[in-house]
């Protein structure tokens, strides 16, 4: 009997070993997997208990679009933990660069420049993204040149420009109705639309086998180890059939029955049998070239090597030769940009501004980047793992709330996961060292 255990368990064992060894043959980070892993086991978790409404294409969307904004500002925490600091002003930043929209379209433009040109919103655009810019340069000086913990200096930050939300508000909601604004909202008309749908996937698709033979033929050139051609061929049909999935579940997804009336109307045609797909939401386009930018500038560019160098060991960057306090500071000036794209999707997705539009946004974003494997003891994150931390907490989100869970209740599953995320962390560092 003893035997027979024994024997049932080295094959358990060997069998573990032989899956871990393929998995290290792709090379796909072992985090990265188990975040996909657990997101497709919420999904299908949820949609056992719902008999599969929730995994209708509006639902998918409807979260998936929710999670961009946080996502954009989790690419940048990332950089942020890894350096060994923290931002928790991101919120506060948001509703400051998002109120800031809201009031030129609704009150500065109509008596200016009017309300009419088609350049307003670009203005406002370039507006916020250059007080983004200013406060993150505020809060990464006095971090990195007058040495103030970054915990204390954006935690004032966070009630300091909070505060400002109002002043620049004057205590009331703003909601302009500018058209071409909330285009960056999502929503049906703020989609590609079908055909233009396929083509992007179409672009992904290429990109993707384009980037595998490259890299291949890359590691070739310079004598460095190459993948087996199964795990080269795998990772392409695997982001083949995620375009694929992504593009067919937007397509599914068509236009209400009064925007089908609308349009007719405008055109001149019947509404009867009349089908337009909604195709992939501009948030998502928006989301996917972040990713694109900050894993480039992350993994190929001096200023990413730089701040996994400070994140590994501070003392040993400095005396590299390392400028870490003006990398440091960049790091928060790009966390500015990066709330000041997340507050345009956020303020174009309510079509306005109110004063507590970013409220709490700063321990999502956390919470995204330390799911996503950012380690707190720094030197340790990548960024499509807080993109995919930030899915799966707003996946868990949305479907609670779609179960009728109360509000205060997903904040525990929310913050459970979270522990149990960072005790993993720990546990894997210990085991590792």
């Amino acid at each position: 009997m003893t035997s027979s255990v024994a024997t049932s368990e080295h094959e358990t064992g060997s069998l573990r070993d032989r899956v871990m060894d393929l998995v290290r043959a792709t090379e796909i980070d072992g985090r990265l997997l188990g975040m996909i892993v657990t997101l497709i086991g919420i999904e299908i978790g949820f949609g056992l208990y719902t008999g599969g409404s929730i995994l209708s294409p509006v639902n998918l969307l409807t979260f998936a679009t929710q999670a961009v904004q946080i996502a954009i500002i989790a690419t940048g925490m990332v950089l942020v933990i890894v350096s060994r600091n923290i931002d928790l002003s991101v919120g506060s930043v948001l509703g400051v660069v998002a109120m800031t929209y809201a009031v030129l379209m609704h009150e500065v433009f109509p008596t200016t420049i009017g309300v009419d040109t088609p350049y307003g919103w670009l203005i406002a655009l370039g507006a916020g993204l250059l007080i983004g810019i200013i406060l993150g340069a505020i809060q990464g000086f006095l971090i990195a040149y007058m040495k103030i913990p970054s915990f204390v200096v954006t935690l004032g930050g966070l009630l300091a420009f909070r505060g400002l939300v109002f002043d620049i508000s004057g205590g009331s909601t703003q909601a302009p109705d500018d058209t071409q604004f909330v285009v960056l909202g999502g929503g049906p008309l703020g989609s590609l639309g079908g055909t233009i749908s396929w083509a992007f996937g179409a672009v992904i698709i290429v990109a993707i086998a384009l980037y595998l033979y490259y890299n291949r033929r890359q590691r070739r050139r310079f004598g460095f180890p190459v993948r087996p051609m199964w795990a080269e061929v795998g990772i392409g049909v695997v982001g083949l059939l995620i375009v694929v999935g992504g593009v067919a579940i937007s397509n599914a997804y068509h236009w209400p029955a009064g925007l089908i009336e609308q349009y007719a109307a405008q055109h001149g045609i019947s509404p009867e049998g009349l089908v337009i797909e909604a195709g992939v939401p501009w948030p998502a386009v928006i989301l996917l070239a972040v990713t694109l930018v900050m894993t480039f500038l992350a993994t190929k560019r001096k200023f990413g090597r730089y701040v996994y160098a400070i994140g590994g060991n501070p003392e040993a960057a400095e005396l590299g030769g390392i400028n870490t306090r003006w990398t440091i500071m960049k790091i928060y000036i790009l966390m500015g940009i990066l709330c000041a794209i997340s507050a345009a999707i956020s303020s174009a997705q309510i079509n306005g501004a109110t004063n507590d539009l970013g409220n709490g946004y700063e321990l999502l974003v956390i919470s995204a980047a330390v799911i996503g494997g950012t380690s707190f003891a720094g030197g340790v994150g990548t960024i499509p793992g807080a993109v995919l931390g930030a899915i799966v907490i707003y996946a868990l989100r949305y479907n609670l709330q779609y179960i009728g869970l109360p509000s205060n209740n997903q904040d525990i599953v929310i913050a459970v996961v979270l522990i149990a995320a960072v005790a993993f962390d720990t546990y894997s560092r210990r085991n590792a060292t």
